[in-house]
């Protein structure tokens, strides 16, 4: 691999700390123990033996770990070759560490964290993917401006994409299409389709719809699936998935072609002729270039795609095209697009070439480019009333009382929506009525928040830069 090439003509190790050790930061911690040139042995978490545990799985013998409460005894540990844990962030600052992970899954703390980090001169890996759907652009700016890296990480779905898209358009390749991925399981003798712990039964005139589609039926298709796993996207609709493609747009210019993503249900095959725009014979209707989950069709004895990440690509020169194609390149109808795509993503496994292309390389294995292009907005689910302090916005992804959609960035003021993740742990300075999108004016400012803060610095700077 490329990467491993490039740290053979670099010198040292990369001493990275993390802060928040769920399950995802364990699996950095642990994986990360296996990783050439990756020493990770400072982790901030406030539920202490969430660490111990992780270091335990990672193999680190319980005497060699220290918990600190201080600076001082955070720096002794460290300097004796021991793994810290620290209850205060903060406090990581005070080690040799070149790289900061922030993993905390909350938007204000992640956002705070990664400006603190920035701050002090260390390179950031974010895999606060809540944060930076609101003010990643602003963070890559200023690591930008002190000649440090911010990155989306590798092992999550958005980083991934940047990855791939980067990866086709430097081959040349248009890339019409980007996204993850969800999966649904096919039984055509019981004809049933299952998805995320729900199923549905398709009645006897309905089953003509898994067949592939045609040119000639495939807007009436697509639509009737849809209609059929309606009920699948009720969550999807409040959170986390939309946060994959705001990032995602912001950091590949790809866009959704509406405020609620067309989620089509679709065989592999067939998203090179769906996924494309209207005059190539595709539902896009409003963008070239869009973002979007599609559902993928599997039948008994496929493997899963939950974790997949694809793009729908062109390539100019129909030559090319025909050649990649013998080769195992997908095809639409008339194989003017194809698709290709990663099948898995590995989470925490992953990260740390992300963490080493910083520290190592001065590289990002994200975008090179963030802007706001892009912001989930919402709308509510209930009457909410006045003085209601909005619960978390993170816990699993969702948040129930809220309908998300996305929307293209608009400077934070008293009529324009504000972005999804702002919202938590905020009191509503009005009633809101159901149906009722959320704006500024009707939630409370919060007090030194870094998070709000930052995304009026960003709304400042990029004023007269959306690209």
């Amino acid at each position: 691999m490329i990467y491993q090439q490039l740290f053979d003509r670099t010198e040292g190790q990369v001493h990275a700390g993390l802060i928040g050790c769920g399950d995802f930061g364990a699996t950095i911690v642990t994986q990360g123990s296996t990783v050439p040139r990756l020493t990770l042995r400072a982790v901030a978490e406030l539920r202490v033996e969430r660490a111990l545990e992780a270091y335990r799985h990672a193999g680190v013998p319980d005497e060699k770990v220290r918990v600190c409460e201080t600076r001082g005894q955070a720096c002794a540990a460290y300097a004796d070759g021991d793994w810290v844990v620290v209850r205060d962030a903060a406090l990581l600052l005070d080690l040799p560490l070149t790289v900061i992970v922030c993993c905390t899954r909350s938007p204000e703390w992640g956002a705070f964290y990664a400006k603190m980090a920035l701050d002090s001169g260390r390179h950031v890996v974010m895999v606060d993917k809540e944060a930076d759907s609101v003010v990643g652009s602003i963070l890559k700016y200023r690591a930008e401006q002190k000649g440090l890296v911010y990155t989306t990480d590798d092992g999550d779905e958005p980083g991934l994409l940047m990855g791939l898209v980067g990866w086709a358009r430097s081959m040349g390749m248009e890339v019409l299409a980007g996204g993850n991925v969800h999966d649904a399981a096919y039984d055509p003798d019981e004809g049933t389709i299952s998805s995320r712990g729900k199923t549905v039964r398709l009645s006897a005139d309905q089953r003509w719809l898994m067949d592939r589609v045609t040119p000639e039926n495939l807007r009436e298709v697509i639509d009737a699936r849809r209609a059929l796993i309606d009920s699948y996207r009720i969550d999807e609709e409040c959170g986390d998935p939309y946060c994959h493609m705001a990032i995602a747009a912001n950091g590949t210019g790809l866009l959704p072609d509406r405020p609620h993503p067309l989620h089509p249900l679709v065989y592999w095959d067939e998203l090179p002729s769906v996924l494309v725009p209207k005059d190539m014979g595709g539902i896009h209707d409003n963008v070239r270039a869009a973002v979007d989950i599609p559902t993928i069709i599997r039948k008994k004895g496929e493997p899963p795609y939950g974790g997949s990440v694809y793009m729908v690509v062109r390539c100019p020169n129909d030559y090319a095209m025909e050649k990649m194609r013998r080769k195992g390149f997908i095809t639409g109808f008339g194989t003017a697009a194809g698709v290709l795509y990663r099948p898995y993503h590995l989470c925490g496994g992953e990260t740390a070439m992300s963490i080493l292309c910083a520290g190592l390389l001065g590289i990002p294995t994200g975008s090179d480019t963030i802007r706001p292009h892009v912001d989930i907005i919402c709308s509510a689910r209930r009457d909410m009333r006045k003085g209601e302090v909005i619960g978390p916005t993170y816990d699993s992804g969702w948040n129930r009382d809220f309908q998300c959609s996305l929307a293209r960035s608009v400077p934070i003021a008293d009529d324009n929506p504000i972005p999804f993740y702002m919202l938590e742990g905020n009191c509503l300075a009005s009633d809101v009525p159901a149906g009722a999108t959320i704006v500024r004016r009707m939630v409370e400012t919060p007090v030194n928040s870094a998070l709000w803060a930052l995304r009026a610095e960003q709304d400042a700077v990029f004023a007269n830069r959306q690209e």
